[in-house]
């Protein structure tokens, strides 16, 4: 079949395969021509590993630093009906190259909030790769049910104790309009706590824990964004931004068990992207394509492998401690937040409209990166061409 993206706001219902694979293919590249990370990891775990940076540390692990690595995502595979999610093409794509330098990958499909594929990532650890000496914890999802209460939990992205009015991008349309968003009520706050706070990144340390699957000297991280002023209404105030709290809290407690071990954990704050749920919060698609403009502009631009190669060169595989801010974070946001960039942002922020959207940021660029995120633009494929939308795992 032939495969065109179909857009509806911030989702894309298609995904092509040979894009996909291209797009993988291209952060390899990039992660190849850095050169190997010296004293890397060995074996990889990475949670969420399917799309953005939990792909890109994947790629990073394996393509820059030869290590084993299991990846565990829940992503949709081809029906007759539709094409696979753009996380399911990645992956199969990732696992292809992987494996063709000699590399294992190992890809575990299904609900990473479950106990039962906990168990199963256990199991495959145990018998074929042995401890893991690094853990990345990269899940994004609207919902959790908790695999010991069976309770499902919904996260909203919501103010806290006041309403927002601002200013946001129709990207079907590419007009800039207003927002209005009512606080939060009831027990909202606390289940998005629940679906995007830390308590599984503890569980699944725990479980490795308990399996004796933690190596010496392990490592382990947990990605989080925090952003300018002008989203903290909606992101860093608001339900979001408790989650991220709790977040920060379950790393300090990890840190403390991986202590004595010679280990350690970090929540790694990283740079503004495009990402299917970045694009789906308010403000947010209009920041990033104002930002990515001035930091294009700046020459500071990065794209998720490009941080988290620097992340594991620069932080991670050092022969220091990593360098981190008062609350113990890894700012890999340093070039976004500069102060000097923030001020530009600040200063064009006033002036955008729709009719300046074009002159005054990087929409193109903003749609170009949404695409691609689903296989779509990149340069040698043949978009034209009939493809097998049943690209399976060998």
């Amino acid at each position: 079949m032939i495969i065109k993206p179909k857009v509806r706001g911030f989702i894309c219902l298609t995904s092509h395969p040979v894009g996909c694979e291209a797009h993988v293919k291209e952060q390899i590249d990039t992660i190849k021509s850095k050169g190997l990370i010296e004293k890397g990891p060995k074996n990889a775990l990475v949670i969420g590993s399917s799309t953005g940076y939990g792909l890109a540390s994947r790629i990073t692990a394996a393509f820059g630093s030869r290590a084993n690595t299991v990846g565990v995502f829940f992503e949709k595979e081809p029906s007759e009906k539709r094409t696979a999610t753009a996380g399911w093409y990645n992956s199969v794509a990732f696992e292809k190259l992987a494996k063709a330098e000699g590399l294992y990958a190992k890809s575990i499909n299904g609900d990473a909030f479950s106990d039962e594929i906990k168990a199963v990532t256990v199991e495959l650890l145990k018998k074929n790769v042995g401890p893991v000496d690094l853990i990345i914890n990269s899940l994004a999802s609207p919902r959790r049910t908790h695999p010991k209460t069976g309770k499902v939990f919904k996260s909203v992205l919501k103010p806290i104790g006041q309403d927002y009015n601002g200013q946001t991008l129709d990207t079907d349309k590419a007009m800039v309009k207003p927002v209005h968003m009512e606080p939060a009520a009831g027990e909202e706050i606390a289940e998005t706590i629940a679906v995007m706070g830390g308590e599984d990144w503890e569980m699944w340390m725990d479980a490795l824990d308990g399996a004796g699957l933690l190596a010496q000297g392990c490592k382990t991280i947990s990605y989080t964004y925090i952003g300018p002023k002008l989203t903290w209404p909606i992101y860093r105030d608001g339900t979001i931004g408790k989650a991220k709290e709790d977040l920060e809290r379950a790393g300090k407690s990890i840190n403390e068990r991986l202590e004595s071990r010679g280990g350690s954990a970090y929540v790694g704050v990283m740079k503004a992207i495009v990402t299917q749920s970045s694009s789906a919060i308010p403000v947010v698609p209009l920041y990033i394509s104002l930002l990515f403009k001035i930091m294009k502009e700046a020459g500071t631009h990065e794209g998720p492998i490009e941080q988290v190669q620097r992340l594991f060169a620069t932080q991670l595989y050092k022969d220091r401690v990593p360098e981190t801010d008062e609350a113990g974070r890894i700012r890999l946001d340093d070039l976004e937040m500069l102060p000097e960039i923030q001020a530009e942002v600040d200063e064009k922020w006033a002036k955008i409209s729709t009719e300046s959207l074009h002159e005054l940021t990087d929409f193109k660029g903003y749609q170009k990166e949404f695409l691609k995120l689903f296989g779509f633009g990149l340069p040698g494929v043949d978009y034209e061409a009939d493809v097998d939308p049943f690209v399976m795992f060998s």
